[in-house]
């Protein structure tokens, strides 16, 4: 099993920059995906960036160019760096792992709140 503590977060304005740290505890060689997710009130959560175990990179378009996704040599902790936000950025972002065999792992939620 793998645990999940996300850091980071809060309130910026428009063209801010915030960045959300997850550190993994537990299994934490048998995950195979590390990423972030977020989930607007009334919205079905969605990707935003993720780590493949080979080192492959994926990011939602939305955010693409805007946001960075990093980790540590020892892949129990990884960042997500948020430049130039947007209001629409607005909503509660997940650090998530995906790992054998136990499948997927969560994070508690941390609220990031874009003003205009």
């Amino acid at each position: 099993q793998v645990q999940l503590v996300e850091s980071g977060g809060g309130l910026v304005t428009a063209g801010g920059s915030l960045r959300l740290s997850c550190a993994a505890s537990g299994n934490v060689a048998s995950i195979w995906y590390m990423g972030w997710y977020r989930q607007d009130i009334g919205k079905q959560r969605e990707l935003v960036a993720r780590f493949a175990i080979d080192g492959t990179k994926d990011y939602a378009d939305a955010v693409r160019g805007r946001f960075a996704i990093s980790r540590n040599a020892a892949r129990n902790r990884w960042y997500l760096q948020m430049n130039s936000l947007k209001p629409e950025d607005t909503a509660v972002y997940y650090c998530n792992a995906v790992s054998k065999p136990a499948g997927d792992a969560w994070g508690q939620g941390t609220q990031v709140t874009v003003s205009a």
